[in-house]
């Protein structure tokens, strides 16, 4: 359901998401400040390493903040980076704790998330996003720079990764990788959304031929390479799976990006499935969420607010077949261990745990 209880016609977010006549633009301007190895000035943007002082914000339902709970799951960083998850819907103020006892975060003590930026930044003037990453001790958010953030999970914080924890981020691949990112942000993870939020037939259609362009492009890139960058998982693999697992819920159907499902592209779901099924990606996917989300919010779209049943999810555990490809997702390292209960995903919203 949405926030019904505070989200009052004055908080609708009718308006917010589609303009008549225009492109969709995202705004990209974030909270720059990094916590870097032997940070030591936050108030130049530079905030210090350290166990237990960071919470991650990270709503399951959306795509930007499902990356960073992949990343920090993969590189075993639970213990030392909290995390805090907000319900699936909002109004135009921000996320709420609601999944939470008396409808707060358990750590910081707050209702709303919008209470964390405007502790650092008072009356924040831009969109209050997750990801964000908040001090425990003051309650002020230090960054929501998405982008940014996962990859200082993979290089500022080496010393508290798991044994046998991959490199997302080689090095000798960062050139080749920034490229490949760069194509899947602005052509597919942001492309549905200049599909979905169009405000014209012209930007529409515009915006759908670029998506399928590049979805064309990555179909014949994934038909000869396990993974976007080769043999085994980086960064870049997370990038774009957190699109992909929601193409044929959400955005083939709701954002119109309809001229095939992502299930009836071989290579491209043959991908995605062994990526669902390699721990650390499927078992932080919350089918039910991410559709409440999309359906509830999104009033631009769906002024009914109602939330599809479909699709049947369970053909996310088939045989998917990319082993003959070669490789394998962890290189020389391992798998990280099972989900603690605490964070794990609420049985029948995820093939894997079933109801």
């Amino acid at each position: 359901m949405s926030q019904t209880s505070e989200a009052t016609t004055d908080y609708s977010t009718k308006g917010a998401y589609v303009h008549t006549g225009e492109e969709f633009n995202r705004d990209t301007h974030y909270i720059e400040d990094r916590i870097v190895r032997g940070g030591d000035n936050p108030n130049e943007g530079r905030w210090p390493v350290e166990p237990g002082r960071y919470r991650l914000v990270a709503a399951r339902a959306c795509p930007w903040a499902n990356r960073t709970i992949i990343v920090r799951r993969l590189l075993g960083l639970e213990d030392v980076i909290s995390l805090g998850m907000p319900g699936p819907t909002h109004d135009v103020r921000s996320w709420t704790f609601d999944l939470d006892d008396g409808g707060k975060d358990p750590v910081l003590g707050i209702e709303r998330l919008q209470e964390a930026y405007f502790k650092r930044f008072p009356n924040y003037p831009r969109g209050i996003t997750v990801p964000a990453i908040v001090e425990v001790a003051s309650g002020a958010v230090v960054t929501n720079n998405f982008p940014q953030i996962t990859l200082d999970f993979a290089t500022e914080w080496t010393e508290y990764h798991r044994e046998g924890a991959p490199d997302l981020y080689p090095e000798h691949l960062r050139e080749e990788m920034a490229a490949v990112n760069k194509r899947v942000f602005t052509e597919v993870n942001n492309g549905v959304y200049r599909c979905g939020f169009a405000g014209s037939q012209e930007a529409y259609d515009k915006a759908y031929d670029r998506l399928w362009t590049a979805m064309d492009w990555l179909e014949e890139r994934l038909s000869t390479r396990r993974y976007l960058m080769g043999d085994t998982i980086t960064e870049a693999d997370v990038r774009l799976f957190t699109t992909l697992a929601r193409f044929d819920p959400v955005y083939h159907g709701h954002f119109k990006c309809n001229r095939n499902k992502l299930a009836e592209m071989p290579a491209l779901w043959g991908y995605a499935r062994d990526l669902f099924q390699t721990p650390g990606f499927g078992d932080t996917i919350d089918f039910v969420q991410i559709k409440q989300h999309y359906y509830i919010v999104h009033e631009d779209i769906n002024p009914t607010q109602i939330v599809p049943q479909g699709p049947d999810l369970a053909s996310w555990l088939s045989d998917h077949g990319r082993e003959s490809l070669g490789g394998s997702p962890f290189g020389d390292g391992t798998a990280p261990g099972p989900v603690s209960e605490a964070e794990r995903v609420t049985a029948g919203h995820n093939p894997l745990y079933p109801a």
